[in-house]
């Protein structure tokens, strides 16, 4: 990136250079749509700063900087390979693991509501697609398990009848076994139904706005979110959620996705900055990666594959593997993460 694509200035600098006398979003929009890959007006409304670029979008609040103290921490992260995202929330960061708050959309960022603390550890987490599956794996001793049930393209009426059903019979089933349940995606649904738990993706949280995410904490339902980079954990931990996933640790082919691999570094940086449970998640099929992920601090470990066709076969071994890693001395912790999105040239 150019410097001729990045503008990081003042409100009354930015104003100028895009013409308008209009606040923060309207000008930082105006200078992209003029050519500008990313904009931050430091310092723009009670020491918030705000951020636009191809990745997000929003208040940045932490500890004030002048425009030329953030410029030059900007630099500097970009120059380490952060896309400008994540760059600024590098930037913001004046001691390691002092994360930022991150806003969803134009409303600032508010403090995370407090909530109690788990009364138990997430452990080995079942990402299945059925309630029979379901089924198997808490029969075989698994007691955090995750419906994953993605909705087509064109969903028609014997698919919402066949999704009722599954929500119903895997909230029967976790009650009946005492396991925590968390139904992807269909938040709504999973209230109605009676499910004590609800995971969503950062796509799905944006769509919902302010106001839908304002009526998905006030359900009362434990909430898990998904985080890839630096400024979806911002966001995530400003949702006081049960756990935030971080991930793909390792390779996966269960989803394309852009984001290089994080790593145990990452993971364990994140367990350390995230302020709420962590689990880790993506390529972790064996049980030496469980004991490695459960090394590095994690608080659950997302099994996808790794269970096999039969689970009552393969859970003591994962499961002395949880054990094992939690006996090791908690992992070296990086004072930085390291980029998880690589820059488009």
């Amino acid at each position: 990136m150019n410097d001729s694509q990045l503008v990081i200035s003042s409100l009354a600098e930015a104003q100028q250079r895009a013409g308008t006398a209009g606040d923060a979003p309207a000008v930082a929009r105006a200078l992209r749509a003029g050519g500008a890959s990313a904009v931050v007006i430091a310092d723009a409304r009670e020491g918030m700063d705000w951020v636009d670029t191809e990745h997000a979008r929003g208040w940045l609040a932490g500890t004030p900087q002048s425009p030329d103290v953030f410029s030059t921490a900007m630099q500097r992260t970009l120059a380490q390979g952060f896309v400008p995202a994540d760059a600024a929330i590098v930037a913001k960061m004046v001691d390691p693991y002092a994360l930022p708050l991150f806003s969803w959309g134009e409303a600032p960022p508010a403090r995370p509501p407090c909530r109690q603390p788990p009364e138990r550890r997430l452990d080995l987490y079942a990402i299945v697609d059925s309630a029979e599956r379901l089924h198997q794996v808490l029969a075989a001793g698994v007691r955090t398990v995750q419906l994953r049930i993605k909705t087509p393209p064109s969903p028609d009426a014997a698919w919402h009848a066949m999704l009722r059903d599954e929500v119903w019979r895997a909230v029967d089933h976790a009650a009946s076994f005492g396991a925590e349940l968390f139904v992807n995606d269909h938040w709504q649904l999973a209230q109605e139904l009676g499910a004590t738990g609800v995971h969503l993706g950062q796509e799905d949280l944006l769509a919902l706005g302010d106001a839908g995410r304002a009526r998905l904490l006030a359900s009362g339902m434990a909430l898990g979110v998904s985080s890839h980079s630096l400024w979806e954990l911002c966001r995530a931990r400003s949702l006081s959620p049960r756990y935030i996933a971080c991930g793909p640790v390792w390779p996966t082919l269960t989803k394309d996705m852009p984001w290089v691999p994080q790593g145990l570094d990452n993971l364990a940086w994140w367990c350390r900055a995230a302020g709420a449970p962590v689990t880790a998640i993506g390529g972790i099929l064996d049980a030496s990666e469980v004991e490695a992920a459960a090394s590095a601090g994690a608080d659950g470990v997302c099994i996808v594959r790794g269970l096999g066709p039969d689970p009552r076969a393969t859970l003591p071994t994962f499961e002395a593997a949880l054990a094992k890693g939690r006996g090791h001395p908690l992992a070296d912790v990086p004072a930085w993460p390291h980029p998880s999105l690589t820059p488009q040239r």
